[in-house]
C-alpha cells in the first residue's frame, strides 16, 4: 500500500486548545472537519498520547484556531513538537481568551466547541464538538497541509493522524519511481529534523525559529 496517496486528501493546519486546570494548553492538528451545518458540528482527531487529548476529555471543551498562510510557522512547531505536560506552550504565543478558552491571535479564524460525543480508535480519539462561537480574525488564505509541506517545508509530528514513517517520506515521481535522495538536516538548537533533497537558504526551524545556518546535515 502506498500511503503517499493519503496526501491527496485535503487538510488544514490548526491549533486545538483547551485548559489544564485553568492553564491554557493545546496541540497542532490537521484533522478537523465540519460534520453538519445546522446544528454546526465539528470533528477533531487527537492522538491518545497527546496531553491535549486528556485535557479535552476532562474539560469537555476545545477551540480550533485556524492558521493562515501568513501565520508564524513557529506556532506549528511550538504546539506540535513539545508536550503540554512539561511546557507552557502559550507562554511563547500571543492569544486571547474566548468563552473561557484560549485562541491563537495569529490565526485567520477560530471555533469554540463543546464536546457532545467521541469515538475511540486504536491510536486517536475523534471528538465531536457543537460549535458555540466562531469568528474571523485576520482573514486571508487558510493554510493547507499541502502548503505546510511544500512551502513551509514542515514535517508532521509522530502523533499526527497523517504522519508517515520515514521510509514513506521519500519523494516519488508520478510513475512511482524514486526521486532525488532524501537528506536529513538537524537543528543544532532544538534538534528538529528537516528531511528533503536540500535545505532552502531561507528556511527557518518551525520549532525554535533559527535559520538554515544553524542546521547540519546528518
Amino acid at each position: 500500500m502506498n500511503q503517499n496517496a493519503f496526501r491527496y486528501l485535503s487538510y488544514g493546519v490548526y491549533v486545538i486548545s483547551t485548559l489544564d486546570q485553568g492553564r491554557p494548553t493545546g496541540c497542532t492538528a490537521n484533522s478537523a472537519m465540519q460534520i453538519t451545518s445546522s446544528p454546526a458540528t465539528i470533528a477533531v482527531s487527537i492522538n491518545h498520547d497527546n496531553f491535549t487529548n486528556q485535557c479535552i476529555s476532562d474539560t469537555g471543551k476545545f477551540t480550533i484556531s485556524i492558521l493562515s498562510e501568513g501565520s508564524d510557522p513557529g506556532i506549528i512547531g511550538n504546539f506540535g513538537f513539545q508536550s503540554g505536560r512539561t511546557v507552557n506552550k502559550y507562554d511563547a504565543t500571543a492569544y486571547e481568551m474566548v468563552n473561557g478558552l484560549p485562541v491563537v491571535s495569529d490565526a485567520c479564524g477560530y471555533l469554540v466547541c463543546e464536546v457532545i460525543d467521541k469515538m475511540e480508535t486504536s491510536t486517536h480519539t475523534v471528538f465531536l464538538g457543537a460549535v458555540k462561537d466562531a469568528e474571523v480574525l485576520k482573514g486571508g488564505e487558510a493554510m493547507t497541509y499541502a502548503y505546510y509541506h511544500k512551502v513551509v517545508k514542515g514535517k508532521s509530528p509522530k502523533a499526527a493522524p497523517t504522519y508517515l514513517p520515514e521510509e514513506d517520506e521519500k519523494e516519488t515521481k508520478p510513475d512511482g519511481s524514486a526521486g532525488a535522495p532524501t537528506k536529513r538536516y538537524v537543528c543544532q538548537v532544538c534538534g528538529y529534523v528537516y528531511e528533503g533533497t536540500h535545505l532552502p537558504e531561507d528556511y527557518k526551524c518551525p520549532v525554535c525559529g533559527v535559520g538554515a545556518d544553524r542546521f547540519v546535515e546528518g
